[in-house]
Order: C-alpha cells, then sequence, then structure tokens
C-alpha cells in the first residue's frame, strides 16, 4: 500500500474512531453514561483531519463553510440550541453559537449557488465538477445528522450517547473515499452507498443478531434452564442472585404476584419495563421476592450500542457498507 496523502488521512481516521469509539464503549459499559466532554475532546482530531482532506482536495471557502455548517448542527445535541432571547439577554456563548450559525449558512448558500450546475445523479456517478461533487459531498452531511437527530428525538436511538457518537462519525468519515478499505470494493460499480456512519449503525446492529444464540447456550451451560417454560427467557435473560441485581444495570424480570386464592407466587415477565425504577422501588421489588425465599432472579441486561459499535468499526474500515456489499453478492 503506498503511503499517500489520502492512504494516511485514512488510517489516522481509523486510529480516532477505534480510540475514541473505544473510550466511550467503555465508559457506556461501566457506567451508562458517556459525558459531553468526551465528544468535544475526540471532535477536534476529527475536524482537524477533515479540514486537512478538505484543503488536500482543493475545497473553496463555500466548502469549508458547508462543513462548518454540518459541525454546527452536530454541536446542538452536545451544547443546546441557543435562542436569540438569550443571546439579547447578554449570554456570549449563544452570541457566538448564532454567530457561527450565521457564518456557515451563508457559505452553505454560497456554495449552493456557486456550483448549482453540478446535480446530484453527476454526484452518484462520480461524472461532474470535482469541486461541484465535494460540495454535495459535504452538503449531504447534513441530511445524515438531521436523519441522526430525529431517530434520536422519536426515541428510534433510545441513548444521546449512541445518537451522537453516529454524528461524530459522520465527522471523522465524511465519505467513503476517506475510509481505507483495504480488503472492500466499494469503488467497482457501486451506484450508491450508505453514509458511513448509518453503515456502522447497520454492523454493530448484526452482532444483535447473535444475542439469542450466545445467551441460550451460556444459560444452558449454567443449567438455569430447568423445564420448558425457562426457555421463554433464556434466549434474552439470565439468572443472577438477588444481591448482585443492585450492583449491575440489568432489568428485573422476575416479580411476585397474588393469586386468586390469596396465594403470592413468583411469575416472570418477558419484557423489561418501560421505565428504570428507582433505587427505593428496586428495594422494595428485591424484598417482596425475598420474602417468597427467591435466591436468583431473571434479568435483563441493560446493552448499550455503543458496545456493540465498537467492534464493529472493524469491519467498517475494512470491507465497506454491509447492504452494498449484499447487493454484490446478490448480483
Amino acid at each position: 500500500m503506498q503511503a499517500t496523502n489520502e492512504a494516511i488521512l485514512g488510517w489516522t481516521r481509523v486510529a480516532v474512531l477505534l480510540l475514541g469509539m473505544g473510550w466511550a464503549a467503555w465508559m457506556d459499559h461501566k457506567t451508562r453514561r458517556v459525558a459531553n466532554e468526551h465528544w468535544i475532546v475526540w471532535a477536534k482530531p476529527a475536524i482537524f483531519i477533515w479540514a486537512l482532506d478538505l484543503m488536500v482536495q482543493g475545497a473553496d471557502w463555500t466548502i469549508y463553510l458547508t462543513a462548518s455548517a454540518v459541525i454546527a448542527y452536530a454541536s446542538i445535541s452536545v451544547f443546546g440550541r441557543p435562542t436569540v432571547k438569550d443571546a439579547l439577554n447578554g449570554s456570549w456563548m449563544d452570541r457566538m453559537f448564532l454567530f457561527w450559525y450565521a457564518v456557515s449558512v451563508i457559505g452553505l448558500i454560497a456554495g449552493a449557488l456557486q456550483y448549482q450546475t453540478t446535480t446530484p445523479l453527476e454526484v452518484v456517478l462520480d461524472d461532474g465538477d470535482t469541486l461541484g461533487m465535494l460540495w454535495w459531498k459535504t452538503a449531504s452531511l447534513l441530511l445524515v445528522v438531521l436523519f441522526i437527530d430525529l431517530a434520536w428525538r422519536l426515541r428510534l436511538l433510545h441513548g444521546g450517547a449512541d445518537a451522537k457518537a453516529l454524528m461524530w462519525v459522520s465527522l471523522v468519515f465524511p465519505t467513503w473515499a476517506a475510509v481505507p478499505l483495504p480488503f472492500g470494493a466499494m469503488g467497482d460499480g457501486v451506484v450508491v452507498a450508505l453514509p458511513v456512519s448509518i453503515a456502522l449503525l447497520i454492523w454493530g446492529g448484526l452482532a444483535f443478531l447473535f444475542i439469542p444464540v450466545v445467551m441460550l447456550l451460556l444459560n444452558l451451560k449454567r443449567g438455569d434452564v430447568r423445564c420448558l417454560g425457562d426457555l421463554r427467557l433464556a434466549w434474552h435473560a439470565s439468572m443472577m442472585s438477588l444481591e448482585a441485581v443492585p450492583h449491575h444495570h440489568v432489568w428485573v424480570l422476575s416479580d411476585t404476584m397474588a393469586m386468586p386464592n390469596g396465594e403470592e407466587r413468583i411469575v416472570h415477565a418477558t419484557r423489561a419495563p418501560r421505565q428504570t425504577p428507582t433505587k427505593e422501588a428496586l428495594g422494595e421489588h428485591l424484598q417482596r421476592l425475598a420474602s417468597l425465599g427467591a435466591e436468583k432472579v431473571w434479568v435483563s441486561h441493560k446493552m448499550p450500542l455503543l458496545v456493540f459499535l465498537f467492534p464493529a468499526v472493524l469491519p467498517l474500515v475494512l470491507v465497506g457498507d454491509p447492504t452494498t456489499l449484499l447487493m454484490q453478492w446478490v448480483g
């Protein structure tokens, strides 16, 4: 592999992605929370490398400001949305952010006017003005960030850290041209491919398909499947001692129920509760179970998406978009 500018920037991006995503996945696994400061820190190398990449490609000021618009929109998930009211009331942060947005929008509009002769079809077919296609590819990231933001607002992505991670990935790898792909063939007859961040989400989602098999095998090995009824839970839950429950990120699926004859029995739900109970409510829940002699209960583990997105980085940067690979395989 030749040490070209594109290769150096590409593998540097891979290193940044692995370090930033790995750190975030570890924090999400341990505490189920990734501080905004993490994304602020790791956005700096992503933006710096993106600026270098644009400089290598000969981008003009409109393309730089269009990229700035993408970053500005993504920053709302971390810093919040500034308001004119707060700016007028003396908030310098709101004033700076509103000025940043205004300048970025000017660049976006100027780029649209300057490169209006380049059509999206030419960009898809990679047959048009070089800078015009670069502007369109940069501007299209606004739609990607918008899609991720809407998925978060509509609770299709349940964790704010998940949405921020995908927005950050869009900054690290704005296009497939920035991905090394040593074993991929994204350029061989490929017309359309999913955005890099969405492709990473799909790779991470594919890992979820292995969870039922792994959970079932682990429960069989531990001897926690004692009857056919346990199979309802064994493919997505596991048994845990009452003492260990408060120290793990889990939902308790076992509970007590009063039967028609007045007898209290232990029953097991197949679905996790909609809301995580408070510590006090969890303590009362476990006390009820202990009063009936329960020593172990069925629990559903809270599995953060970032833990699955981190290993998904490898197939992403090595072979590319999974949907494109599937279409090539189907023929």
